[in-house]
C-alpha cells in the first residue's frame, strides 16, 4: 500500500498543486471583479465632478463676458458723455486760453463761466505750469 502511494505521489502533488492553483484563480477573479466595479464607480464619480466643474465655469464665462460687454458699454458712454459736457469744453477752453496768455475778464467773456470759475482755472494752470 505504501508502494501504491509513493507511486502515486507525483499525480497526488499535481492534483492538489492544480486544486490550489483553481482556488488563487477563483480567488484573483473575485478580486479583479472588485476592483474593476471600484474603478468603474471612480470612473463614473469623477465623470460627474468634471461634467459640474465644466457646466460651472461656463456659466462663470458666461457671467464674465456679460460684465465684460457691460464695462465696455458704460466705458463708450462715459467718454460720449465726456465728450458731450458743455462745461468741459469751456473749462479746456479756459486753460488753453490761460497758457495763451488771456487774464480772468477773457475767460468770463469767452468761455462763458462766472468769475470764481475763472479765477480757479487761471490759478490751477498757473500752478500747473510752474
Amino acid at each position: 500500500m505504501i508502494d501504491l502511494i509513493l507511486s502515486q505521489a507525483p499525480w497526488i502533488l499535481t492534483v492538489a498543486i492544480l486544486g490550489l492553483m483553481c482556488v488563487q484563480g477563483l480567488v484573483f477573479h473575485r478580486q479583479i471583479r472588485q476592483l474593476r466595479s471600484e474603478l468603474k464607480q471612480r470612473y463614473e464619480d469623477l465623470g460627474r465632478e468634471l461634467h459640474a466643474t465644466a457646466s460651472g465655469s461656463m456659466g462663470v464665462g458666461q457671467r464674465v463676458v456679460a460684465c465684460e460687454r457691460q464695462l465696455h458699454e458704460l466705458h463708450g458712454t462715459l467718454d460720449e458723455m465726456r465728450q458731450n459736457d458743455p462745461l468741459r469744453v469751456s473749462y479746456d477752453e479756459a486753460s488753453r486760453l490761460v497758457d495763451l496768455g488771456a487774464d480772468i475778464d477773457d475767460l468770463m467773456n469767452t468761455c462763458g463761466i462766472s468769475r470764481p470759475e475763472a479765477e480757479l482755472v487761471s490759478a490751477l494752470r498757473k500752478r500747473q505750469a510752474a
